[in-house]
């Protein structure tokens, strides 16, 4: 560091910004919003339910392309490998 108390050009500068208040804030806004009657697990069931849907009625080219993603770890396995399962 310089005596004038800068960084020399090109040296990384050490600094840090916490959010955590801000952070809290937000999380709190998000509940607000969600409201008082907001489920999470009847929220994930519905995701777990849509997902599915997405995923059911696949042609043969389309199951098999699901099946290479899930193999390769793209997209999470659901049942036996197939999201309708």
């Amino acid at each position: 560091m310089s005596p004038q108390g800068s960084t020399p050009p090109g040296e990384p500068l050490d600094w840090s910004l916490d959010l955590s208040a801000h952070e809290m804030l937000r999380r709190a806004h998000v509940l607000d919003a969600l409201g008082p009657d907001w489920d999470p697990v009847e929220a994930l069931h519905g995701e777990d339910a849509a997902y599915g849907l997405l995923y059911s009625g696949l042609s043969a080219e389309q199951q098999r392309l699901y099946d290479e993603l899930v193999a390769a770890g793209v997209l999470p396995r659901r049942g036996e490998g197939h999201a309708a399962a």
